[in-house]
C-alpha cells in the first residue's frame, strides 16, 4: 500500500523502490486530530512538520482587528508548516478542519531526504513552487476581482489539488468549510461569501447540496475567472537523477 506523500509525489514522476522507502520511512509517527483542534499555534516553538494521511487542515494567521486570514487548506499527501521550517517558531497556525491524521516528522528528517535523495528534494521543491504560484493566483484574486470570481477561484483551486493529492475525478467534491472558512481565505463577510455562492448558482456553473459543490463546467467557469490550474503539472525534466541513477 503506498504512502500518502509516495502517492503525491507518484503523480508527476514514476519512483524508484529505494525512493518509496525513503518516503514511507518519513511516516511512521501518527497522530490523530478532532475538527477544529489546533496541531500547532502561530509563534509557538516547534521543529516538526506534518504529512496529512486523511483529513483536511488550514494554516492561518492572526489580524491585528481580532480577524483571521486563511493562506491555504492542506490535503492528502501535503507537508505542513513548512511555512515555518526557517525558523524555529510557527509562522502561522494549523487547525484541523475536519478529523485528520497527521505523521509527524522532525525538519531534521526532510534534511537528510534532500541529502540521500535528491531528485525527491528537487521534486519536493517544484510541487511547492507551484504551490507558491496558486497562492499568489488566490492573493490577486483577492486583491483585484469581486466576491464572486474570490470564490469560483477558491473552489477551482481546491478541486485541482484534491484531484493530485486525493484522486478524485470530475467536477464534484464534498466541501467541510464553513462559509466563514471561505470568507477568511477570500477576505470576505460570511454574507458577502452567501451571496458570491448564490451568484455562482444563478449561473448554472455551480450546484450545491448540503457539503457537496458540484462544478457543472470547469472550463467554462475556469474562463469566465480567469482561473489557471498549477498543479495539475509539474514540469521534471529539470530534476536530477535518482541516487541509483535511475532517471
Amino acid at each position: 500500500m503506498s504512502s500518502p506523500l509516495e502517492a503525491r509525489l507518484s503523480q508527476h514522476l514514476p519512483l524508484t523502490f529505494a525512493e518509496r522507502d525513503a518516503l514511507r520511512w518519513l511516516e511512521r509517527r501518527e497522530r490523530t486530530y478532532q475538527a477544529g483542534e489546533v496541531v500547532v499555534r502561530e509563534g509557538e516553538e516547534t521543529d516538526k512538520l506534518h504529512i496529512v494521511a486523511s483529513g483536511w487542515l488550514h494554516g492561518s494567521v492572526r489580524l491585528r482587528d481580532g480577524g483571521r486570514q486563511i493562506l491555504r487548506f492542506y490535503f492528502v499527501g501535503d507537508i505542513t508548516t513548512t511555512f515555518s521550517i526557517a525558523w524555529s517558531v510557527s509562522a502561522a497556525t494549523l487547525t484541523a478542519v475536519s478529523a485528520c491524521t497527521l505523521f509527524e516528522l522532525p525538519r531534521e528528517a526532510l534534511g537528510r531526504l534532500f541529502r540521500d535523495h535528491p531528485r525527491l528534494g528537487a521534486l519536493l521543491y517544484g510541487v511547492s513552487a507551484s504551490e507558491h504560484v496558486a497562492m499568489a493566483d488566490r492573493l490577486t484574486s483577492v486583491g483585484r476581482t469581486d466576491g464572486m470570481t474570490r470564490v469560483a477561484t477558491l473552489l477551482l483551486d481546491i478541486r485541482s489539488r484534491l484531484r493530485v493529492v486525493d484522486g478524485i475525478e470530475g467536477s464534484t467534491f464534498e466541501l467541510p468549510l464553513t462559509q466563514q472558512d471561505l470568507g477568511d481565505a477570500v477576505g470576505l463577510t460570511k454574507a458577502h461569501v452567501n451571496r458570491s455562492l448564490k451568484a455562482l448558482t444563478k449561473t448554472g456553473l455551480l450546484e450545491r447540496d448540503g457539503k457537496v459543490i458540484r462544478i457543472t463546467d470547469v472550463e467554462k467557469l475556469s474562463n469566465l475567472v480567469s482561473f489557471h490550474d498549477r498543479h495539475h503539472h509539474v514540469a521534471t525534466d529539470w530534476l536530477p537523477p535518482s541516487a541509483n541513477g535511475m532517471t
